[in-house]
C-alpha cells in the first residue's frame, strides 16, 4: 500500500478521534457566572498535608467562616497559617485524604458539603455559581474539573496532551446521563449534599486504590442519587503536578483503574495513542518517499488538532510529548500487570 494512502488514513484517524475528544470536552456542562445569590448552608473542607506553600491561596477565596482545614498530620506550617487566616483547623482522625474528608464532615455542619483539595484555587464568583447550579438543577452531587495550571516544561508538553487523549474516550452524554454509563468524575473539587454524602458512606466507603471522585459518583449513582461533572476551568484552578515525576506517579496511580471501569473508553485512547505514534514514522516516510508539500501538511497536523488542548505556543511540543507520554502510559500499564508482590 503506497505510503501516500497509509498516511492519508492515519491522518483521517487522529482528526476524528481528538475533534471527538473536544467535542465531548465542550459538551460538559459549564457552570455559568452567579453574583450575589443567596447561598444555602455549605461547609467547605480542605483536607491537607504539607500544603504550606499553597494552603493561602486556596483559603482566600472563601468565606472564612464557611472554611474547616482539616491537617493531615503535617510537618510544616500548613495548620499554622491556616489559623493565622481566622480559619478554623482540626486534626484528621486517621491517616490519608478520605479520613481527613471524613473527620471535616462530621465536625461541620450545612446542608452541602463542597471538598476542595488545598492545591486547587478559585475565582470568588465560583462558590455562588457552583451552589445555584446544583440548586437549578436538583443535583446531589456535582464533581469539577478545574484548569490545569502549567509552570514547568513537562507540565506544559504533557498535561494537554493527557486530557486531549483522555477524552478520545469520552462520551458526555454517557458520563452525565441518569443513570451513568460511563465513568468520569473529578476528586479534587467535589459538592455534595450532607444527605447524600452520608447516604453513600462518604469518602470512608471508596475502596482502597480506587479513583476517589469516580468512586464516589459509582456510590452516589448505585443508592439513585442525581450526580453531574461540570466544567469551571473559567473559574477554578489547580496545579496538581509541579514536576515530571508528579505526572509519572498519577499516570501510575490512575491508568489501569480507569481502564478496568471503562474498557470501551481504553480501546478508543489506545486507538488515538496508536495513530498518533505512527505519525513520526509516516512522516518520515513521506519525505524520503519525496512527497513535499503533502509531508509539510502531515507534519503540522498533530500540533494543529491539539492546539485547542493547549492554547499556547506549548503546542509546538507535540511531537515529544507523543512519545514521551506514551512511554509513561506502557511503563504504567507494564507495572499494572506485574502481580502486586513484585512492585515497587
Amino acid at each position: 500500500m503506497p505510503v501516500l494512502t497509509v498516511a492519508i488514513a492515519v491522518a483521517i484517524g487522529i482528526v476524528l478521534l481528538l475533534r471527538k475528544a473536544r467535542f465531548h470536552y465542550e459538551r460538559l456542562p459549564k457552570v455559568p457566572y452567579v453574583s450575589g445569590a443567596q447561598l444555602p448552608e455549605v461547609a467547605i473542607i480542605v483536607p491537607a498535608r504539607n500544603e504550606e506553600e499553597r494552603i493561602e491561596r486556596v483559603l482566600a477565596q472563601f468565606p472564612e467562616d464557611m472554611v474547616t482545614v482539616v491537617d493531615d498530620h503535617s510537618g510544616d506550617r500548613t495548620a499554622e497559617i491556616a489559623r493565622e487566616m481566622d480559619v478554623r483547623v482540626i486534626e484528621a482522625a486517621g491517616e490519608g485524604k478520605a479520613a481527613a474528608c471524613m473527620t471535616g464532615a462530621q465536625a461541620t455542619e450545612g446542608e452541602w458539603l463542597l471538598f476542595v483539595d488545598a492545591d486547587t484555587h478559585y475565582a470568588r464568583v465560583f462558590l455562588p455559581s457552583l451552589m445555584q447550579y446544583a440548586t437549578d438543577h436538583k443535583l446531589d452531587m456535582v464533581s469539577v474539573v478545574l484548569q490545569q495550571e502549567t509552570e514547568t516544561l513537562a507540565e506544559r508538553m504533557l498535561l494537554p496532551y493527557a486530557m486531549a487523549l483522555l477524552f478520545t474516550g469520552v462520551n458526555s452524554g454517557a458520563v452525565n446521563s441518569q443513570p451513568p454509563r460511563q465513568w468520569l468524575a473529578s476528586g479534587r473539587c467535589v459538592l455534595i449534599t450532607r444527605q447524600a454524602y452520608g447516604k453513600i458512606g462518604g469518602h470512608g466507603a471508596v475502596p482502597a486504590g480506587a479513583l476517589e471522585g469516580i468512586a464516589l459518583a459509582r456510590l452516589a449513582a448505585d443508592r439513585g442519587l442525581r450526580t453531574r461533572l461540570v466544567r469551571a476551568e473559567h473559574m477554578a484552578y489547580a496545579r496538581s503536578f509541579d514536576s515530571f515525576g508528579a505526572i509519572v506517579s498519577e499516570v501510575d496511580k490512575t491508568a489501569w483503574p480507569y481502564l478496568r471501569l471503562n474498557p470501551f473508553a481504553g480501546v478508543q485512547m489506545a486507538l488515538a495513542s496508536l495513530l498518533l505514534v505512527a505519525w513520526g514514522p509516516l512522516l518520515a516516510l513521506l519525505i524520503l518517499s519525496g512527497y513535499g508539500r503533502q509531508s509539510i501538511l502531515f507534519g503540522l497536523l498533530p500540533v494543529v488538532v491539539l492546539f485547542p488542548w493547549y492554547r499556547s505556543a506549548g503546542a509546538l511540543l507535540v511531537p515529544v510529548a507523543i512519545y514521551l507520554f506514551q512511554f509513561i502510559a506502557a511503563a504504567a500499564l507494564i507495572k499494572g500487570l506485574r502481580p502486586a508482590a513484585t512492585r515497587e
